[in-house]
């Protein structure tokens, strides 16, 4: 295990997800990766906006121009972060209906594309929700209870990453 007080990050890390919890992950992954894949320049997103954020808030020329340098890089290591979590549950063996909710572990090599790729969903999805911050939410719209998953589920990496340093 690395000790990420002299920046070495942590390594090898097993992640337990019921198996239809990694295919929704895996699925949600997915669909982050064809985003920021897919969001070259100014893209009018506020989703993808919310990635890339107003560094000069009283300089519209400057972010601008800021945004204009930065973004696709950003984006693209964005991308490559996800490609890694994808890789990493996209070696968990296919299972029957029957197993859906047999656990599975997850073998993490590297635990900070994980922490910024479950982040960064999570930012999208609380864009596309509205939710500005975590006490602004409708209970019964299940959009939410992903958006809390997802919650529960960094919390347990950044756990398992401050226990490892």
């Amino acid at each position: 295990m690395g000790d990420r007080s002299k920046g070495t990050p942590v390594t090898h890390v097993i992640f337990t997800l019921t198996r239809v919890e990694a295919a929704h992950l895996a699925d949600l992954v997915g669909q982050f990766q064809a985003l920021v894949e897919n969001s070259e320049g100014e893209s009018g997103d506020p989703a993808v906006d919310r990635l890339t954020p107003d560094v000069y808030p009283d300089d519209a020329d400057a972010s601008r121009e800021f945004r204009r340098v930065t973004r696709d890089d950003l984006l693209g290591r964005r991308a490559h972060d996800a490609a890694i979590v994808a890789a990493d549950l996209a070696r968990i063996e296919s299972a029957s209906v029957n197993e859906a909710l047999s656990p599975v572990d997850v073998s993490i090599a590297d635990l900070e594309p994980w922490l910024r790729t479950l982040s960064a969903v999570r930012l999208v999805l609380a864009s596309r929700l509205g939710i500005a911050d975590g006490a602004e939410h409708d209970e019964d719209d299940p959009a939410y209870g992903l958006y809390e998953w997802l919650g529960y589920r960094l919390e347990g990496l950044i756990q398992v990453a401050e226990n490892e340093s």
